[in-house]
């Protein structure tokens, strides 16, 4: 019985049986023409309004790059910056104290930390700036004094709670409130058993903190702090109900009502409050990797 071709290399040859047809299984990714047009469309709308403001000019865009590095708003950035590091370092401070107080045993504490955070979370930050800044006026005068008895030591409350005190105050105790939720829920999120077996190891409790516990928070508080850290940095510009006269916000104010020119005043103060919040975003995301050393930032890819 004569044999084909077809059948002779199939016998010689048992694989090319089932080899697949290499044509017929290439993969074509499907196509998604709504996308590109979406993307032009976007693109041409993007285009059209960066030219739109370029070339019009009620935005005086040569008062903008005059006053950009102004010196008077030059200074401003710095007293914006100094505001923002030491209002959230007393914040930080403040918080880590009402932590210990809520998890504590002791009920005056607890009541005393749900107190605070109630009233500062539930009272604008405007009014509680503007009572610092009458702070001064409803108790003009200080006293450390015996109860019932005489007074020891007293100062006019002007030269203590000064407006950059008052701004500092207002701005870090406000803050306080946010940062004790975010603090308790970093360290609620860490298992209790990591504590267990870092003692069963012999460790010292100061060594725990800092080695274990620590580490592992900061994975959860570092982003909403961060966070939190940029809105305090925006937040600054309302220390003007203090009043404190020395922040960015009203120094480009200043110029504007001088030269009655409002808008490329207002985009000075937006381009350095925009330059300054990109360099805390790439802080915050390098202070991440960090803490994030181990852990994989998609679980289900690491599966």
């Amino acid at each position: 019985m004569a044999l084909d071709a077809d059948t002779t290399r199939t016998a010689a040859d048992p694989s090319a049986a089932v080899k697949p047809d290499v044509a017929r299984n290439i993969v074509v990714p499907r196509r998604h023409p709504g996308r590109w047009l979406a993307v032009a469309v976007i693109t041409v709308i993007a285009l059209q309004a960066a030219h739109a403001v370029a070339v019009n000019p009620n935005f005086h865009w040569d008062v903008f790059l005059k006053y950009l590095f102004w010196p008077q708003v030059i200074r401003g950035v710095g007293w914006t910056l100094l505001l923002t590091v030491v209002a959230m370092a007393v914040a930080i401070f403040v918080a880590g104290v009402l932590v210990v107080m809520r998890d504590s045993d002791n009920p005056v504490l607890k009541g005393l930390a749900y107190s605070w955070i109630w009233f500062f979370r539930g009272t604008p930050i405007y009014t509680q700036l503007l009572f610092w800044g009458l702070f001064a006026v409803l108790f003009p005068h200080l006293t450390l004094s015996i109860p019932f008895g005489p007074e020891i030591v007293g100062v006019e409350t002007r030269y203590l709670v000064t407006p950059a005190v008052a701004a500092i105050l207002g701005l870090g105790f406000n803050e306080s409130a946010y940062l004790t939720e975010i603090f308790r829920a970093g360290f609620n999120s860490i298992d209790h058993g990591q504590a267990e077996a870092a003692q069963a190891l012999g460790m010292r409790p100061t060594k725990i903190w800092l080695r274990i516990l620590m580490p592992q928070a900061m994975r959860v508080i570092i982003p909403p702090t961060g966070n939190e850290t940029i809105g305090m940095l925006k937040m600054t510009s309302l220390v003007l109900a203090v009043p404190f006269t020395l922040d960015l916000m009203f120094a480009t104010n200043a110029i504007a009502n001088r030269l009655y020119l409002p808008i490329p005043l207002l985009m000075v103060s937006g381009a350095w409050y925009l330059a300054i919040t990109s360099l805390l975003m790439v802080g915050q995301h390098f202070l991440e990797l960090h803490f994030g050393k181990g852990v994989s930032p998609n679980p289900a890819r690491a599966e």
